[in-house]
């Protein structure tokens, strides 16, 4: 399948080096964070996901250095019934945006480990295929668009303004979706 990432972005993750790829991954997995924690907030049983998922999101914007005991929390994250084969697949809204936040978060988690440009674009592409479906399914919204702009601003350096864009993006999303849930 081929990636939807913009070919300048993945060029500029292979020439950005760790620090560029913890930053855009970051910035990705702040992103999807609300479509995660809004949609399973209340559920029985998954405060504890609910505590790590946060705690990661916010420890991938520690872009200077690797994060502690990266494998353990990608396993750990593995483990999150969004993340588990499912025979009759996923077909319910919250779901399915669930699923790819913590995937989102799965990716970033793998490439502010590994530095590794293709695991940042993995990042960026279930991000992207997560938009693309909200668009789809909200009339004349723009997600994807708004989407492949964050990603090339997170390859600005600023992680600051970029924060502040990111937890924006995030509201608007979960919002977007929560209009869709029965």
């Amino acid at each position: 399948m081929p990636k939807l990432v913009e070919g300048a972005v993945v060029e500029a993750l292979r020439d950005g080096g760790g620090e560029a790829i913890r930053l855009y991954v970051a910035a990705c997995a702040e992103r999807m964070a609300p479509l995660f924690v809004g949609l399973r907030a209340g559920a029985l049983g998954r405060e504890a996901d609910l505590d790590f998922y946060a705690e990661s999101v916010r420890d991938l914007w520690h872009a200077d250095r690797p994060l502690a005991d990266a494998t353990e929390g990608v396993r750990r994250l593995e483990r999150f019934w969004e993340l588990q084969p499912n025979e009759e697949g996923i077909t319910a809204v919250a779901d399915t945006y669930a699923f790819f936040a913590a995937l989102c978060l799965r990716y970033a988690m793998v490439a502010h480990g590994s530095g590794s440009a293709d695991d940042a674009v993995s990042c960026g592409h279930v991000a992207l295929t997560a938009m693309g479906m909200l668009d789809q399914n909200v009339a004349g919204a723009s997600y994807l668009a708004e989407e492949q702009r964050l990603q090339s601003l997170s390859l600005s350096g600023d992680a600051s303004s970029l924060w502040g864009a990111c937890v924006t993006a995030g509201r608007e999303r979960f919002r977007a979706v929560l209009d869709h849930c029965p």
